[in-house]
């Protein structure tokens, strides 16, 4: 039996999945880990964290899956994009990557656009510069580290550095490479206009493929700590919504992926790429061989819920042990008390600044429209319904290029809610459904090794005998009015709080300066 292994490297922690020729989860393994946030809207992690992490992962899930390391046909990786690991000439990290949530290159973004022009960098790149790319990490290093940026010779993601180490070989894929700001999209490419346009080195950047190409083999020394066998080949990979993507079998026009992790995405499969004259969407290669996506980002989705349970949830928390339940299912169940639209409550999830329809790094979270009326339980429902309204503004700027929308479906961490799922099945108009796999990016790029294997012709094969429809929520059409009328509030609260964010901003900034404030 053919069996492949992927592996997610996330915000908060690896995923191993061993999978069989059928698509059936056969072994899990998991590792977790934390970012670091010296400074406000600063986002930092270790590349050797991950590499640590997947080795553990990797061990776990072949000894669950109780096969030998010469039963996996090949392996498949995904990871967070966008996140920059700078290596020096012998292949060591210079510094710590600066992830994707990190906010830091608003002027950065600023003289990307001013260098290589508006209009130009969206021919080219298919994207306007926002903070979370990579390029504009780049020169942050150059202009505040430049004693760093001068060792630098390459410059990976985060799921390519954790195939360097296994392999020893650089190299990246076409829908990981789109989110750097560098990458010729439509024609899939480096664009080395851009490039030398802000006096980088092309030599920085590893040759892209197609995401179930193989491209590398497992090392001596990647066997000797991941547990596999040496020689095992190793595909391309994605980027990890591109994986999770083909994970839940979104590589068709029509259905569309709705993710709830740490962020939220809005993920829509295109055949062709679509021109988008304000670039308020990404738009990048998808995993498909020959095949792109557009997607809206929200940035704390799932990564607002945790914060909402870490910062007012002591007591569920101290429930859950005590029951031995997921302190998440306390949460929502109490969100579930509260009526929809909680009473005139609004939240912005803009926690690490926002991406899309705002890309506005200063952006920061609100709740709107408390009154003596609201408890607890009105604001986790007003997380979730913020979340799920930020989300809704993604998928109206996918429907205005004329994308089809048929089926949403749901992944990550607020896949497993039934409200949450309910929540955007009403919101968005259309039935949302679950499939037979949870896992996401990781038994996406499990996919994509399978694919790689040649167990299957190609990923659009591979789906259609792997994932399957479990679950179908239809849209409550008397909720409608509800959501509409919530919609417009929250919609209306950005545009009017946008001087404010700005004016925080600087607060903050002057208060940093002055060492914490002054008595």
């Amino acid at each position: 039996m053919w069996h492949t292994i992927g592996v997610d490297v996330g915000t908060s922690g690896t995923r191993a999945l061993v999978i069989d020729a059928n698509g059936a989860i056969v072994g899990t393994g998991t590792a977790t880990y934390s970012s670091k946030n010296s400074k406000p809207n600063w986002a930092e992690q270790n590349p050797e964290v991950w590499w640590t992490s997947t080795c553990d992962a990797i061990h776990q899930a072949l000894s669950y899956a109780g096969i030998a390391a010469a039963d996996v046909a090949s392996v498949g990786i995904a990871g967070q994009m966008h996140s920059s690991v700078f290596l020096d000439a012998a292949g060591e990290v210079v510094r710590p990557a600066i992830l994707w949530c990190d906010q830091r290159t608003d002027q950065e973004c600023d003289e990307i656009t001013s260098a290589i022009g508006e209009a130009r960098l969206l021919d080219i790149t298919c994207n306007q510069a926002i903070t979370g790319f990579t390029a504009p990490k780049i020169l942050w290093l150059q202009k505040h580290e430049p004693k760093k940026f001068d060792r630098v010779r390459k410059v990976l993601l985060p799921k390519d550095y954790v195939r360097f180490r296994m392999s020893g070989e650089y190299a990246t894929d076409m829908s990981d490479a789109s989110g750097t700001l560098l990458f010729d999209v439509r024609n899939r490419k480096w664009a080395h206009e851009a490039i030398e346009s802000l006096g980088l080195d092309s030599d920085w950047f590893p040759p892209s493929y197609e995401s179930p190409e193989v491209i590398a083999t497992v090392s001596a020394i990647g066997a000797k700590e991941t547990g596999l066998a040496e020689g095992t080949p190793i595909v391309a990979g994605a980027g990890d919504q591109a994986a999770t993507a083909i994970g839940v079998g979104v590589v068709e026009p029509g259905i569309l992926l709705c993710t709830i992790g740490t962020s939220g995405v809005i993920f829509a499969h295109m055949d062709s790429p679509i021109s988008q004259p304000d670039g308020r969407l990404h738009m990048f290669c998808h995993g498909v061989p020959g095949k792109w996506h557009v997607m809206g980002v929200t940035l704390a989705a799932g990564g607002a819920f945790r914060w909402y349970r870490n910062t007012f949830c002591a007591d569920e928390e101290r429930e859950a042990r005590e029951r031995g339940v997921d302190i998440y299912d306390l949460i929502v169940e109490g969100a579930s008390s509260a009526p929809a639209g909680a009473e005139g409550l609004v939240f912005l999830p803009y926690l690490a600044g926002e991406r899309t329809p705002y890309p506005d790094p200063n952006a920061s979270g609100v709740f709107f429209g408390i009154s003596f009326r609201h408890s607890k339980e009105h604001f986790a429902r007003a997380v979730m319904e913020g979340v799920t309204m930020s989300l809704l503004d993604c998928l109206d700027l996918v429907r205005s290029l004329g994308v089809p929308v048929t089926q949403v479906r749901a992944s990550g961490g607020g896949a497993r809610s039934l409200l949450w799922r309910q929540m955007q099945s009403n919101a968005f108009g259309v039935p949302v459904s679950t499939v037979n796999s949870t896992d996401g990016a990781a038994f996406g790029a499990a996919i994509l090794a399978l694919v790689g294997a040649g167990v299957y012709a190609n990923v659009e094969s591979a789906c259609r005998e792997i994932i399957r429809v479990t679950d179908t929520i239809q849209p409550d059409t008397e909720s409608q009015g509800i959501w509409d009328g919530l919609h417009s509030l929250y919609s209306g609260l950005y545009p009017n709080l946008r001087d404010s964010f700005d004016r925080r901003a600087s607060l903050l900034r002057a208060y940093a300066h002055d060492g914490g404030g002054r008595n």
